[in-house]
């Protein structure tokens, strides 16, 4: 029996060009993509944004004042969402990030807390950033979203105007000082009265959040509420 032609040519570049899981970078099956099946079911998810007391929300009480907070996974060093990110920020792996935004909209589009979203506003990079990875991977997380939550993306009219240095390893203290002052909005009335969802890839104290939230809310009339692809609390 021969094989069809087109099967017989994914059946060679899969041979020349073999395809591995995004997360634990094991060889794909025909019937995967990007992550294999057993880590789908692996993948450990929060729950959090069908509970407006989550931990993610906790974090902002008193600071700043959301509509609602959340992260679809938890992240944990050299774990299965680490290596996702990992791929989307430094091996250009798109397709993770996609498919991050696409499990992070799933479970927000059945949660009454994230109803009405108008508009999907990534958190910025500096131009510099983005010139020297080529995306913002926030951005392409946020493009994963907008299909499944029925609504736009929007990563013109919050910008990063200051380069700042890396979180990494900064004190809750100094991850704010390091953000408070470099987030700008153009064009304010654009986002008035609309409910807007700020996407980041990873949500730790919450400072890179919380400063954008603070720049957001000089639109009249706006709620804002959060959710990442993952989260490094408990």
């Amino acid at each position: 029996m021969k094989l069809p032609k087109i099967q017989l040519i994914d059946d060679v570049l899969s041979l020349l060009y073999p395809q591995v899981c995004a997360a634990c970078g094991t060889l794909l099956y025909r019937n995967e993509e990007i992550v294999c099946l057993s880590c789908r079911v692996l993948l450990p998810k929060t729950g959090f944004e069908k509970d407006e007391n989550n931990p993610i929300s906790r974090i902002f009480w008193g600071r700043i004042p959301f509509n609602s907070a959340s992260a679809c996974f938890f992240f944990s060093k050299k774990g299965k969402i680490q290596h996702l990110i990992h791929e989307l920020k430094y091996k250009k792996n798109i397709d993770a990030g996609l498919f991050l935004g696409n499990e992070t909209a799933k479970e927000l589009s059945q949660s009454s807390l994230y109803q009405g979203i108008d508009f999907i506003v990534p958190v910025p990079l500096h131009p510099k950033k983005i010139q020297k990875r080529g995306y913002n991977q926030s951005e392409i997380i946020g493009k994963g979203m907008t299909e499944l939550l029925g609504c736009k993306l929007n990563s013109t009219n919050l910008n990063r105007a200051v380069a700042s240095t890396t979180q990494t390893k900064k004190s809750r203290f100094a991850r704010w000082e390091n953000v408070k002052d470099i987030f700008v909005l153009n064009r304010p009335e654009e986002f008035a009265g609309k409910h807007i969802l700020l996407i980041d890839d990873v949500i730790t104290t919450g400072s890179t959040i919380e400063a954008c939230g603070r720049v957001l809310l000089q639109a009249p009339g706006i709620k804002v509420s959060v959710a990442a692809a993952a989260c490094a609390v408990s």
